[in-house]
């Protein structure tokens, strides 16, 4: 396939570009390049016949229409957006105008984009538009989890954004016909990480002996899902799914945030043990919870399993140890994603490539 990704410069983009890649699929990069992405992300991937970058706003109707006339792409995914819940509470704007406003660019261009194609190019095209569990609101502890039926219930800017952006790619599909399909996922982690998520941020700031925050009590409950099994999931939908249909992906690893946090901590004992031989559960600090903070998250991915085959393959063990790792191992490139900020955690540590 021939894929135009959007969002490929961040954590689940630049996972997903190299997975297409290494797939044999032909991908135009499109990514504003925000403080959330970043070029280094796809270190070692050149710009050739395979693989090319273009540094374009999705909200820029025009240039996304230009491009996807020069590219001729099999399938749109979308990823692009505004991620994180503080930043949404604090500045809820920016992420109306990239969710929202540049969700409906992206769903408008491709509108005309596949309406120009030949009958037979018409069947095969795809947009797949890439959403999150958050906008189904919370559960409760004994609840069922979240399935694609689910109704909506968003309970902060980000949430709300999104669950703006997942109606108007289904609007399209039911107005226009447009091949749409979305998926709902839950918490990602893994490599390329932005550092200002719970996983990373507790690793960094555990390097650096500085105090870990964990929201109330740590008694929210997320389900965690590695980002090479989501992307795997993103490449079996485009290929596979069905127009018009939802697919919720999780990861069947329903943690605690305490418990996660500390087996990180433990983690981190083994791999990198401090200077002082002190546990890094000695820095978890408990701060005042925030706004409209969700119990519970947790997926039923029957769907995508019974229709397309799909399973995660980490699980919590093993995923969570891979990421460490890697975070472990590639502290150049949260150096320079955070401006040399990690310069004081790489003095005086040991077993950083243990």
């Amino acid at each position: 396939m021939k894929v135009l990704v959007t969002g490929g410069c961040g954590f689940i983009g630049s996972n997903l570009v190299r997975y297409l890649l290494k797939e044999g699929h032909s991908v135009l990069n499109v990514d504003k390049l925000t403080y959330a992405g970043h070029l280094e992300s796809l270190n070692g991937i050149e710009e050739g016949a395979n693989y090319r970058f273009s540094q374009t706003d999705i909200v820029d109707r025009q240039q996304i229409r230009r491009l996807l006339g020069e590219f001729k792409p099999d399938a749109l995914m979308h990823l692009a957006a505004e991620s994180h819940v503080d930043r949404s509470i604090d500045g809820p704007g920016e992420f109306i105008r990239t969710n929202v406003e540049g969700t409906f660019s992206l769903l408008e261009a491709a509108r005309d984009y596949w309406s120009e194609l030949k009958e037979g190019e018409k069947g095969s095209f795809r947009f797949l538009h890439v959403s999150t569990d958050e906008v189904y609101g919370s559960l409760d502890a004994e609840d069922h989890p979240f399935s694609e039926e689910t109704p909506y219930d968003p309970h902060s800017p980000y949430s709300a954004s999104k669950a703006a952006s997942d109606h108007l790619a289904r609007a399209w599909n039911d107005t226009y016909g447009l091949p749409v399909i979305v998926t709902n996922c839950s918490n990602n982690y893994g490599p390329y990480q932005f550092p200002e998520k719970l996983i990373p941020v507790v690793i960094l700031k555990a390097l650096k002996g500085e105090s870990i925050p964990v929201y109330g009590k740590g008694e929210n409950v997320r389900d965690w899902l590695y980002v090479e099994d989501h992307v795997r999931a993103l490449e079996l939908v485009v290929r596979k799914g069905t127009p018009g249909r939802t697919y919720n992906i999780g990861g069947n690893n329903e943690r605690r945030n305490i418990d996660l946090v500390t087996d990180i901590c433990r983690l981190l004992d083994q791999l990198s043990p401090s200077r002082e031989k002190c546990s890094h559960q000695e820095l978890i600090n408990f701060v005042a919870d925030r706004p409209g903070h969700d119990l519970r998250y947790a997926i039923d991915a029957t769907r995508i399993k019974d229709d397309l085959g799909w399973i995660p393959e980490e699980d919590s063990e093993s995923g969570l140890a891979k990421t460490v790792r890697w975070y472990l191992e590639n502290l150049e490139w949260c150096d320079s994603v955070l401006g040399g900020d990690l310069e004081l955690a790489r003095q005086g540590r040991k077993g950083f490539n243990s």
